[in-house]
């Protein structure tokens, strides 16, 4: 195991939920003085196609209300070799991602919370999604820095 634990996180786009997960992981390493390097990633990038470009405003925004940033970040789409080098790879949602030949670290489903089959949009809706990934990265940032 490196001495700087590596995490992916994956959904469909990069541009919303792996994108969180990856900001509030940054901002919770920072507080507790820990180093973790953070990717993130999205099965259905697709280069040229204007919605692979720019991060989601709204999912942006929450994570700004807890500090955290998506400044310099940019959908990005799965790089095989990243993905067999990190210390765990966590699908943020439904992404179908699949584990590849001579993975190194972990592969781990969140099955996040979707505001919207409840009818509930807009910030409100990010919001409860910000709430429970970051719930999820705090655990998830004590089992990578257990034990360093």
């Amino acid at each position: 195991m490196a001495d700087v634990p590596s995490v992916l996180f994956v959904c469909n786009s990069n541009r919303g939920k792996s994108q969180m997960a990856g900001a509030l992981m940054r901002r919770l390493a920072a507080e507790r003085g820990v180093a973790v390097d953070v990717h993130t990633a999205g099965v259905q990038v697709t280069p040229g196609n204007p919605e692979s470009t720019t991060v989601n405003s709204e999912s942006a925004a929450s994570v700004a209300a807890l500090g955290a940033t998506f400044e310099g970040e940019r959908p990005k789409a799965v790089d095989p070799e990243l993905l067999r080098s990190v210390d765990r790879a966590v699908v943020v949602g439904t992404a179908d991602l699949r584990p590849v030949e001579s993975m190194h670290g972990a592969l781990e489903v969140w099955d996040t919370d979707e505001p919207s089959v409840r009818g509930i949009d807009g910030a409100e809706r990010m919001d409860l999604i910000r709430d429970d990934i970051n719930a999820r990265v705090a655990t998830l940032l004590d089992e990578l820095t257990a034990g360093r």
